[in-house]
């Protein structure tokens, strides 16, 4: 039987490994909360001792008792393959079927209804969703921006360590040149002030706070959309400001939409989505809009392609063509 102990170690190099291999912090997240729960559902046979049969039963657990999207289950199936494979040495779970992902048509807003919901919204919000609309950004890469990555000359916003752990460039809007500068001002001087009070670091990825562990304390490091409360950071014990949380935004958005009475979700996913179809209706190619959007696959991209082309502008009903005589 695995002690909590056990679970725990298991879990730990899996995240060890993870980071070895460069994936991504929120991966490691993911990966390791469905690792911890197969571990304790199987809590009567030690982590040595697990099989493929184990791994089938406990995702068909998720799919017949849970109802668990396809989606979901096939993210469960990596993270377990993940830990057969990289902690215990044992391939037995190559090869293992995926669920078929259903193919849903991508929501999508129009460029009127965007503007409703940005005029809903106000402040840090209303630059958030800005950013999430007109450069196509996901949700977490809009609030882990830093102050080195705006570039106001050319521009463009570079984007690290996305999803995938890739980084790129993205187009940075006219428009929102005057409430990023205004943005920056602020949070120049919430720095300072911290910084006065013995605060002022800022989280440095991979190993750089041990290369250089002054560059926490620059103001080019700064998230642009900090947190509210200082909080300590667990690896260098040092006190500052973390990125604002992404669920407080994620509430102002669908909040606007509500209040916009419109009927289709409003996420800030949907606003990412409805920059892609905006680009593809403007004539921008695939290719582009899919590095713009950070794909990996240009199948991804196509999604929206088709949401395009499939009901798009100046294709019409044959009701509309009718001279008025039945």
């Amino acid at each position: 039987m695995p002690s909590n102990w056990e679970v725990d170690r298991c879990v730990a190099r899996t995240r060890e490994l993870l980071r070895a291999r460069g994936y991504s912090r929120r991966t490691g997240d993911i990966y390791a909360g469905w690792l911890k729960r197969f571990l304790l559902r199987n809590r009567n046979t030690s982590a040595r001792r697990l099989s493929r049969t184990d791994v089938e039963r406990f995702l068909a657990h998720l799919t017949d008792a849970e109802s668990l999207a396809p989606k979901s289950r096939n993210q469960a199936s990596s993270a377990l393959a993940f830990f057969f494979r990289e902690v215990l040495r044992r391939d037995e779970l190559d090869g293992m079927p995926r669920a078929r992902e259903p193919k849903r048509i991508p929501t999508v807003l129009s460029h009127r209804q965007v503007s409703l919901v940005l005029g809903e919204l106000e402040g840090k919000y209303r630059l958030l969703a800005s950013l999430m609309y007109g450069a196509g950004l996901r949700l977490s890469e809009a609030h882990q921006l830093r102050i080195k990555d705006v570039d106001f000359d050319l521009g463009q916003i570079a984007v690290r360590d996305g999803k995938g752990s890739k980084d790129r460039w993205v187009l940075f809007p006219e428009r929102l040149v005057p409430p990023m500068r205004d943005q920056i001002e602020t949070v120049e001087r919430i720095h300072e002030s911290d910084c006065r009070r013995g605060g002022g670091w800022a989280p440095l990825p991979g190993a750089l706070s041990r290369k250089d562990p002054a560059a926490g304390y620059e103001l080019a490091w700064q998230f642009i959309f900090p947190a509210g409360r200082w909080s300590k950071d667990p690896t260098t014990q040092r006190f500052g400001r973390r990125y604002l949380s992404p669920s407080a935004t994620q509430r102002k958005v669908k909040a606007a939409g509500r209040a916009c009475r419109i009927t289709k979700p409003v996420t800030c996913h949907t606003l990412r989505r409805s920059f892609a179809t905006q680009m593809l209706r403007s004539g921008y190619d695939v290719r582009t809009v899919q590095k713009l959007m950070g794909h990996r696959d240009v199948r991804t991209t196509m999604l929206y392609v088709e949401a395009v082309t499939n009901a798009g502008p100046g294709m019409r009903s044959p009701l509309d063509l009718d001279d008025g005589r039945h």
